[in-house]
Order: C-alpha cells, then structure tokens, then sequence
C-alpha cells in the first residue's frame, strides 16, 4: 500500500477520506489496494479509515484484532454492536464525505461491494456516502512498465495462436471435409500452453448462427461442424503465465472461402467503422487534453451501429476495462448496461469491441486501446478485412 499515494488522490477529489470495509472477504479490491492477505479466518467485519490527512484507523473485532496489524494507524477495538457503532463514530468523528466501494444505484456493478446496511450505518453518522470508483481505478487498473510490455508480448503470441487457429480450420477442412467448434477451441488452448500463455476460460469459435450469440461457448456435446462457405468469428484472451500479468483479448471473424456473402461483408465493414470511430473519439480527447468518460466512447462507436439501422442488434456494451482479470477493475466503454462516467486515464486500458448479433451470424470486432499520456492506441494485430480461411 502507498498510503501517501491514496491520501493524494483523496485530497485531490476534495474527499474527506476513504472507508475500506470486508466482512467474509467480499470485497476483494480492498486487499488489493491495502496490500492485505486475504487468506485465514475472517468473520467479523474491519474496516480501514485513510483520511485525507494524518494517521490512518483500524477498527477491529476484539477476537480478530490482529486482522489489520500488517497496516499502519492506530487501532480501535470493539465487541458489541453498541461498541462497534461507538468506535466507528468516533474513527469518522469531523468527516464530511467518506468514499467507500459503493455505487449510486449501483450503476457501476463492479465497484458497489459494500452491503446496503453498511452504508445506512455509516450515513447514519452524519457523513456522506460517495463512490470510490475514481479511487479504485487509480489504484487497481493503472498497469506498471512491466505489465504493458507483459501484454505488448502476451499480444504477439495471441495473434500468433489466432493466425495458427484460422490455418488449422482450412486443414482440417481441406483433409476432413470439416473443421469443428470444439476442436478450434481446444486447439488454442494447447498452443496458449505451448506458448506460455494462461487463462481463465475457453475461448469462443462461433460457426455461422452461434457466431450471434454473443457469450457463446462450444463444448463437446453442443460443438457444430465448420465447413466450406462458413463464416466463423473467434474470441480469444490469455496472459503471460507470471505474476501480476495481465490480459490480451481479442475477436476477429473469417469465412471459409474465397468471397464472403455481401450482407456478411456489409455487417462487418460496420462493425469495423463504429471500431476505428472509438478508437478515434479516446484517441483525439487525450491529444487534446480533454476528458472523456466511458460512457462517451461507449456512445461515440454505438451511434455508428446505430446510422446503419442495427442500433437493437447491439446488445452489450463498447467495451470493457482490461486487468489481472480480463474483466477489470477501470473505466468501462458502457452506456448501454451501465453508465460509466469514470474518465479514462493514462496506464490503463479497455476494449472496443462493437458487435451486430443476427439470426444467422454475428460480428463483432475486438481490440485492446492502451492510453497514455498522450494518446490511445491499439496494442496489437488489428482486423480491416475478413480473414479469409
């Protein structure tokens, strides 16, 4: 934990301090910023006051109160529930706005961890609730030098497994009749490990109508033939199998054969457009020096899908942070599921992914946009045409 770091961005957000709270470990960002094992028994509830100036407070269960002695503060213990509000009262004693891992009708899901009770509890003591989603971005989803060239190299081998993948679909077909889904999918996963590459799920190979589901899987039981004349789309991520890597996360789409229908080629030329026209809006805001938020991205490349007339055929979000966890913690490209009115700031990164889901196909277009401090770019291999297998 930086504690000078975090009493800075406090101040900076004219915050009277920051309220960490777990019961249970359900809120897994706590420890992460603080630096806290998470393992070993945790059955009463802690919390951890950083005010914006001066020394920080640990209140603590008198039969768990060594939980937070790895931090620095004073500490103030408690038995009863009398005791527990007391001492709690007295730690945030002269606060006025207290941000804690909440979200105003939860609207940002990912932050809003702390139950509903708790926040009465603490607004019961005459401070202001706010969200800490600025706070956690800052300090959960800003990568290090070693994490950005971590994903730069997690990237090469990922566009390398793809291009492999789109190889053993026309083989399989040229020495089979048909490729498959599953066998696709397993596939990557053998040349992911071959490649020094981990991850959290399998991948999706989406043939024809499954390319139109957005969250499809294929498996052994429901896994459907991939022959000639098919139009295939491939999402895929993985990292580096070390410490504190993160995510590379991709979707590119193909066609088996020479020529891809004329309404597939249209869809995609869409998709591809409300892509670049994202990338454009993040890209030319951070030039600029002007902040723009996710859900204004979110906007900027679903108005593109929605000039074309397949507005309803977009059905998730822009895009989403990208981490440890291929789902992390920052600023997602969101005003559809959610709106999120983080700015996107330097040393994170997020995906643009646009889909038009169909009866009979989908396309969606995945890139991954690192920002720096002046300008957002793609950090790998991006797709301008349909691969043709």
């Amino acid at each position: 934990m930086d504690l000078l770091a975090i009493q800075e961005q406090i101040r900076e957000r004219r915050l009277s301090g920051w309220l960490l709270f777990d019961h249970h470990v359900r809120d897994p960002i706590a420890y992460r910023v603080l630096g806290l094992d998470s393992t070993g028994h945790v059955s009463r509830r802690w919390y951890y006051w950083i005010p914006a100036e001066g020394e920080p407070v640990k209140v603590v269960h008198a039969i768990e109160d060594a939980r937070l002695d790895s931090l620095p503060g004073s500490k103030r213990a408690y038995s009863s529930w009398q005791s527990h509000h007391a001492q709690l009262a007295a730690t945030l004693r002269g606060a006025r706005t207290v941000a804690m891992q909440y979200s105003p009708q939860c609207m940002i899901p990912v932050v809003s961890l702390v139950d509903a009770g708790t926040v009465d509890l603490v607004r019961s003591l005459g401070v202001e609730v706010v969200t800490s989603a600025a706070l956690v971005q800052y300090f959960e989803a800003r990568w290090n030098p070693t994490q950005r060239e971590g994903h730069i190299e997690a990237g090469r081998r990922v566009d390398k497994v793809l291009r492999l993948a789109f190889r053993r679909i026309r083989e399989d077909i040229d020495a089979l009749g048909a490729s498959s889904e599953f066998a696709i999918a397993q596939f990557i996963l053998d040349r992911f490990r071959d490649s020094g590459l981990v991850t959290s799920d399998t991948p999706i190979v989406g043939v024809n109508a499954n390319s139109g589901d957005p969250h499809y899987g294929p498996s052994a039981a429901n896994s459907r033939p991939i022959r000639e004349g098919d139009f295939v789309l491939i999402d895929l991520w993985a990292k580096l199998d070390s410490e504190k890597s993160v995510y590379y996360d991709i979707t590119w789409t193909g066609f088996c054969g020479e020529r891809p229908p004329e309404r597939i080629q249209e869809v995609f030329e869409i998709v591809v457009s409300a892509r670049d026209a994202a990338l454009c809006a993040a890209d030319s805001a951070i030039r600029s020096g002007t902040a723009i938020a996710g859900w204004e991205i979110d906007d900027s490349g679903r108005s593109v899908i929605d000039s074309a007339g397949y507005g309803e055929r977009f059905v998730h979000r822009l895009g989403h942070s990208i981490g440890e966890e291929v789902h992390g913690n920052g600023a997602n490209m969101d005003n559809l599921e959610m709106r999120d009115d983080r700015p996107i700031i330097p040393d994170t990164c997020f995906s643009i992914e646009p889909g038009i889901y169909l009866p009979e196909f989908g396309v969606r277009s995945e890139i991954d946009c690192l920002v720096s401090s002046d300008g957002a770019s793609a950090t790998g291999a991006v797709q301008t045409e349909i691969v043709r297998i």
